[in-house]
């Protein structure tokens, strides 16, 4: 099992999760951060720490999709290991349908 993280990150990018990550295993794209699965040794201790609950176990149901997107993207964005501000209109966007058609960049973020 590996934690992962989900389309509700997408346009909220909480980075409170990062700070709690034992191993330094997140990785920022420029609206959403995801979770390296190989490097993630299962601790489960980012998974309260996100605000918006975008970041779920993959043993749940429905989440192939993301694993793959996570492991993806964690080869190509940069690592990140300090919380940084949300965006400013982060709460506007927790919980919206469909974010991932509508609002996923595949963009790095600034990382470290």
């Amino acid at each position: 099992m590996t934690y992962i993280v989900t389309d509700n990150c997408i346009k909220c990018k909480y980075t409170d999760c990062v700070e709690v990550c034992p191993v330094d295993c997140f990785y920022e794209g420029e609206n959403m951060l995801v979770i390296h699965p190989d490097e993630c040794i299962d601790c489960g201790v980012c998974e309260p720490e996100c605000p918006a609950e975008a970041i779920k176990p993959d043993t749940e149901p429905g989440l192939e999709k993301w694993l793959q997107i996570n492991t993806e993207f964690a080869e190509k964005w940069p690592n990140i290991t300090i919380k940084k501000d949300s965006p400013a209109d982060a709460e506007d966007f927790d919980g919206k349908d469909g974010k991932y058609e509508l609002y996923f960049s595949p963009e790095p973020g600034e990382g470290d």
